[in-house]
């Protein structure tokens, strides 16, 4: 593959994951992910993701005004989240990119299906003390194997009842912390070559793109149906990640 062949595939891949967070309020580093495992490579995809990632979420994770009031609640799910991330992408630089690149499929189907049909996790009352600390585990590691921050931390968030703006917030909390840890374990485990981390950076500038356009994108059409026809195409793309050590 020619430099330029690759630059312009991330470029496109970083202009669509915009689009879909300028459109819905998330889903950067999931479709940047799914994106660029498919064409690229997993490893090569989270190294890539990181920068666009960090920054769209710590954006996110500041803006709302209950920083300090979610901090409070979801440290312990953070806190267990950063050596679980370490752990994670030490494995990932032993392992079989293309069969982590499975794993990573099979999470963004789950989550894509459990979106379509708008499943509710019940909400941990007096459990959440020990639950928070074994969710944000649990979700290191998938993050350190696959890149992925979706789950099942998003699905926990979602139970903790949090209002539309303390939730999107809570997330941008999250994934800010999860990818500035991802960053620090893949680069620990030598899999953050400079030159990705340059083009990473430089990958802000379509992701800020193709934000401003769905931006104006979401004045202009139904949020609801974008969702449902986002979310279809996530789960087929994740399918076919999942399925593709097999087929091919």
């Amino acid at each position: 593959m020619g430099e330029l062949e690759f630059i312009a595939i991330v470029a496109a891949a970083f202009v669509v994951a915009g689009f879909v967070k300028g459109v819905i309020g998330m889903g950067l580093p999931t479709v940047s992910l799914a994106l660029l495992a498919l064409t690229l490579g997993l490893k090569e995809a989270m190294a890539l993701m990181l920068i666009p990632s960090f920054v769209t979420n710590v954006w996110q994770g500041l803006a709302g005004g209950n920083f300090k009031k979610l901090l409070k609640r979801i440290w312990p799910l953070l806190l267990a989240a950063c050596p679980a991330i370490w752990v994670g992408a030490g494995v990932l630089a032993r392992a079989d990119a293309l069969r982590m690149a499975a794993i990573l499929g099979l999470m963004i189907f789950i989550y894509a299906v459990l979106a379509l049909m708008r499943v509710t996790v019940p909400a941990p009352g007096h459990h959440e003390r020990w639950m928070s600390p074994l969710i944000g585990a649990s979700t290191g590691i998938v993050t350190g194997l696959t890149g992925s921050f979706v789950m099942p931390a998003v699905l926990y968030l979602q139970a903790l009842k949090l209002n539309r703006n303390e939730l999107v917030q809570a997330m941008g909390i999250s994934f800010s912390v999860s990818t500035f840890v991802l960053g620090l374990s893949l680069a620990g485990h030598s899999l953050l070559p400079a030159n990705l981390g340059l083009l990473s950076a430089g990958a802000l500038v379509p992701a800020v793109a193709g934000m401003m356009l769905g931006a104006w994108v979401r004045n202009h059409m139904s949020e609801e149906r974008f969702r449902q026809v986002f979310f279809f195409a996530l789960a087929l793309l994740g399918a076919w990640l999942a399925l593709r050590p097999w087929i091919l």
